[in-house]
């Protein structure tokens, strides 16, 4: 399958770190700044404009994922179980 590998995401920081864990798999990942870095991958959160419906203001980043030493099944399997993660109305 092929993902993208750079999205945006509406949602706050909290929200998105505290799926992090369950989305990639792991238990434990290092934290530097905006960068997250476990096993073979790296996801960059950067803050962008919030999008604005009406009065309601909704946080929103860029989310970038890397890969590094992880055959394209690794990949594939991450990406698989990081969407279902954060999908919403209906993941």
């Amino acid at each position: 399958m092929i993902f993208p590998c750079t999205y945006d995401a509406t949602t706050t920081r909290e929200d998105f770190v505290r799926l992090l864990r369950r989305a990639a798999g792991e238990k434990a990942f290092l934290e530097v700044g905006e960068e997250f870095r476990g096993k073979g991958w790296l996801v960059r959160l950067t803050p962008i404009p919030p999008l604005e419906i009406g009065l309601v203001r909704l946080e929103r980043h860029r989310v970038e994922i890397e890969f590094d030493g992880l055959t394209t099944a690794e990949q594939d399997l991450f990406m698989q179980r990081f969407t279902l993660y954060y999908l919403r109305g209906g993941g």
